[in-house]
């Protein structure tokens, strides 16, 4: 009995009715909040979770998932790919080269990625021609400079299918009669939308062009690879450099994207940080409700240390009903927010559809509809944050409460 007794008098301190309604009122403010917290945490990880994945799968629409490149260029490519293929989590690979230029038109003008490419060989690389909205990769020829641009470039310049665009280099050419900048004029030849930061700065050539263009003689910059598990590139990346020639270096696609992925994180560890002061506020609301129920009941708690109840089992009552309180708080936080993560994209769908009003416009955000990936790692973690603070908030009002002495308590009884 004795070993039950905490629960059965802090449980029963939750149900009964309070004389004392502002207590009563603190105790269910402190409830809700670590409801609203746990809710708001969940919802806000699985939407950050969503976009991170959402970007990675459409960055790796375009960009390859691992490369073996040479600063001064790579000749035998054909062997070098078929030697990394040969290695374990390699699948295929194609030829690149790669250069920056000024892509320019009536309109305007626009700094650009330019990427020489084979368009039979990229199909097995890359699935950027599942993402064509007007033309084909395969009509990149030698020799007709020909150019396959991104949706948001193509309306910066102002042009479509067919119009003509400048690509202008940072070299210069010295000849008799002075100095001019180096230029060549192409011809779009289709437009691609990935939805992605890429559609606005990147451009695909005809390799040969490319090398003609950049001045690469036969070599290309190297090689592009597609991996079994484009998230295992960097121990497909760290294998591939120690058995290789030093002459050649691979580099997986989270470094030239590693910027990027790393703001993401950030952003969800100081968003993460900022709503779990939320759980903080309703765990100091858990103290300031067993403060006040502590006095409130002190004529109770001298009732049972006369009948002999030992002062930690009087500690041990109220920290039941503080964490009973939490904890209730941190289930409905887990399945309300839950319920939200796995079903927001559907709900702001229906609230669009309601109202009249895209909130996410798919020309600005590239996305249709939000996102969200609920894991249940950050669920454990964030109800572990929860009923951890709301165990802490119960110990420094449950210590005072078994400190009280039955002839200070009952003194002031009438």
């Amino acid at each position: 009995m004795t070993t039950n007794l905490p629960f059965f008098i802090g449980l029963r301190y939750i149900r009964s009715r309070r004389k004392n309604g502002f207590v009563s009122f603190i105790s269910l403010l402190s409830f809700v909040a670590m409801a609203l917290g746990v809710t708001a945490l969940i919802l806000v990880l699985s939407v950050m979770n969503g976009f991170d994945h959402e970007i990675r799968q459409r960055i790796l629409n375009v960009v390859a998932h691992a490369a073996i490149f040479n600063d001064d260029g790579v000749r035998n490519w054909q062997q070098l790919g078929a030697d990394a293929t040969l290695a374990g989590g390699v699948e295929a690979f194609a030829p690149y080269v790669e250069g920056y230029g000024l892509l320019s038109s009536d309109a305007q003008g626009q700094g650009v990625l330019i990427q020489g490419i084979d368009p039979l060989m990229e199909e097995a690389v890359s699935p950027i021609s599942e993402y064509m909205m007007v033309g084909e990769m395969a009509l990149l020829q030698p020799g007709e400079y020909g150019i396959v641009i991104g949706n948001l470039l193509a309306r910066s310049l102002g042009v479509i299918r067919g119009d003509y665009v400048v690509l202008s280099l940072p070299e210069l050419n010295v000849t008799p009669a002075g100095i001019f900048p180096r230029y060549k004029r192409f011809r779009v030849f289709g437009v691609f939308q990935v939805g992605a930061q890429v559609d606005s700065g990147l451009a695909f050539v005809h390799y040969r062009d490319a090398q003609k263009l950049f001045r690469t003689g036969d070599a290309v910059t190297g090689v592009r690879l597609r991996l079994a598990d484009p998230f295992d590139a960097g121990d497909i990346v760290a294998a591939l450099n120690d058995d290789m020639d030093p002459r050649f270096k691979a580099k997986a696609w989270t470094e030239d994207m590693g910027n990027l992925f790393q703001a993401i994180e950030l952003e969800k560890k100081v968003v993460s940080l900022l709503l779990a002061a939320i759980i903080a506020v309703a765990a100091f609301n858990i103290i300031a409700s067993l403060i006040l129920m502590v006095a409130d009941k002190r004529q109770d708690i001298a009732v049972l240390r006369t009948l002999g109840v030992e002062a930690g089992t009087i500690s041990r009552i109220f920290m039941v009903q503080g964490s009973a309180v939490g904890a209730f708080g941190v289930l409905c936080g887990v399945i309300f927010g839950s319920f939200l993560a796995l079903w927001i994209g559907d709900i702001v769908h229906w609230a669009e559809y309601a109202v009249g009003f895209r909130v996410f416009d798919p020309d600005v955000y590239f996305i249709s509809q939000l996102p969200s990936r609920l894991l249940w790692q950050d669920v454990l973690m964030i109800s572990g944050l929860g009923f951890g603070l709301s165990l802490l908030a119960t110990l420094y009002p449950s210590y005072r409460a078994g400190q009280i002495l039955p002839a200070e308590a009952l003194r002031y009884d009438h």
